[in-house]
């Protein structure tokens, strides 16, 4: 799962936002570092990335890349799991429009910002501000994301061939999401992840 995933099925779950979008960013035990309510959402989102690597319809979707890709696919079908979520946005979360829950979550991870990493607070400056979860809804975009992960890491530099993965097996992958995400989100309502 990516951003907006892990941002939605914490909301399901009442788990911290702050947490489950900071989780990438903490090595180790967080115990003791964070409030027990950032803490649950780092291990929430821990829980869910192994759950999600796992799952049979992920491991079915590494197999759409082609060899040369496979390695990062795992990286490139977190993004774009959460472009199925925004594309659908409503039929996932028909409380809030998509632009609506951004707004929602940037405020409340705000309040805790202060006392996370230089490099947390970096990135939630450009997600917010460029607005990437809204922009994930557009197949398109999803080119320069690969683009830019692979230029900021050159050993998955492989990423930026993703994209045409992607666009050759769209409906395969977008099956393979809806078969899988309905369930995490029970999951998440349930407080089971």
């Amino acid at each position: 799962m990516n951003f907006l995933a892990h941002l939605h099925l914490a909301q399901l779950a009442s788990s911290s936002l702050t947490g489950n979008l900071l989780a990438d960013f903490v090595r180790g035990d967080p115990k003791g570092r964070w409030s027990e309510t950032i803490v649950a959402g780092i291990q929430m989102h821990r829980r869910l990335d192994s759950l999600s690597d796992h799952l049979p319809e992920v491991r079915e979707a590494k197999q759409l890349f082609i060899p040369e890709t496979r390695r990062v696919a795992p990286i490139a079908l977190d993004v774009i799991w959460d472009h199925f979520l925004a594309r659908d946005w409503s039929a996932f979360y028909p409380q809030l429009r998509l632009a609506e829950f951004c707004a929602v979550a940037e405020q409340t991870i705000a309040r805790d910002l202060a006392q996370t990493p230089d490099n947390f607070q970096h990135l939630n400056r450009l997600i917010w501000q460029q607005r990437w979860l809204e922009r994930y809804a557009e197949p398109e975009n999803l080119e320069n994301v690969f683009r830019q992960m692979a230029q900021r890491r050159p050993r998955l530099i492989m990423l930026a061939d993703c994209y045409q993965d992607f666009i050759t097996h769209y409906r395969e992958l977008e099956a393979l999401f809806y078969r899988f995400y309905p369930r995490l989100m029970a999951q998440a309502t349930e407080k089971q992840l």
